[in-house]
């Protein structure tokens, strides 16, 4: 599969297509030894490059790399790092959405409940998945694996990447609103442990029904807001602004979102984002995970809903300061 480069990555994209033509002349044998040094300079400016561009994004930049199409989805993070999984299907009033997959497993040995947004990679699993905007039956379907993880004292671990809940007609008339709001109050709600990873793109309600976990870590170059600096820029300003502009003045990287304690920690990405090195990304995303699981282990239900309740509305507070 040939690398998907975005706009700002062109000079890194011309540096390796250089690269690729001079390692396939000396795969052919016209030049030893000294062809092989220049790849290897080559290669090494490359990296260079990458960890410079990737040093100083701004918040346009980390929007178009929170949805490249190569970062790890859901179903990557759970075939990695979740063991014995079996998906649980339906919310048992509808049907079932696939853009929210879960179900039971064992995270490093652990027994947890796991789900999450799917956007799909190509173009099969992306109608599958619905482009990862889930309808009303995919919230009520995570709230039936919340009330599950509940009943069993099993924590919960929640992958969030997607642009927003789906908007149609459909999904109105079944009650996406009241969904997403059940779904909410139902993680606001547990006594068990809840994690919360914001992967790629959080957007809007459609990613808040299932992140407000009792801690919310957050990608690297993953953003998070209310909604989509497009939708932004249309909205408010009539489309008088970029994109770009609109995504600094919402301030939606992890960056700015810790400053602002709605995230509770960042974890690093691979040099060049976690599309570069997706199992790089996976293993310091199970890393973080399981240090939070751990020091969450042995809270009472009560503790753990304080504790929660604490952090939100912490929240609140430090905006009327």
């Amino acid at each position: 599969m040939a690398a998907h480069y975005l706009e700002f990555e062109r000079p890194i994209a011309d540096l390796e297509a250089k690269i690729e033509e001079l390692s396939k002349l000396s795969e052919a044998g016209g030049s030893g030894g000294g062809l092989e040094t220049e790849i290897d300079a080559l290669r090494a400016r490359a990296g260079e490059m990458r960890r410079e561009a990737y040093a100083k994004l701004d918040a346009w930049q980390k929007t178009q790399v929170a949805r490249h199409p190569e970062r790890p989805h859901f179903v990557d993070y759970a075939e990695a790092l979740i063991e014995e999984f079996q998906e649980l299907r339906g919310d048992r009033k509808f049907a079932d959405d696939q853009a929210i997959m879960g179900g039971l497993g064992r995270f490093r040995g652990m027994p947890v409940v796991v789900m999450g947004h799917e956007k799909g990679r190509d173009t099969v699993t992306r109608v599958k998945h619905n482009f990862g905007y889930a309808r009303p039956e995919g919230y009520r379907k995570a709230i039936r694996l919340m009330e599950m993880a509940e009943r069993f004292h099993l924590p919960v671990i929640s992958f969030v990447d997607t642009p927003a809940a789906y908007p149609g007609v459909a999904s109105e008339e079944r009650g996406v609103a009241e969904a997403i709001a059940r779904s909410t109050e139902k993680s606001l709600m547990l006594g068990v442990p809840m994690l919360a990873v914001v992967t790629g793109e959080g957007g809007s309600g459609g990613a808040l029904g299932i992140a407000c976990g009792s801690r919310v870590l957050i990608l690297e170059h993953a953003i998070y807001s209310v909604i989509p600096p497009e939708g932004a820029n249309a909205i408010l300003w009539r489309g008088g602004r970029t994109a770009g502009e609109a995504a600094k003045a919402m301030k939606i990287t992890a960056q700015d979102l810790l400053r602002m304690k709605i995230v509770d920690r960042i974890i690093p990405e691979p040099a060049g984002g976690a599309h570069a090195d997706p199992q790089a990304a996976i293993k310091a995303v199970g890393d973080a995970v399981e240090e939070e699981l751990k020091a969450m282990a042995g809270l009472s239900p009560d503790e753990i809903r304080q504790r929660r309740a604490e952090r939100f509305y912490a929240i609140g507070r430090a905006g009327l300061q």
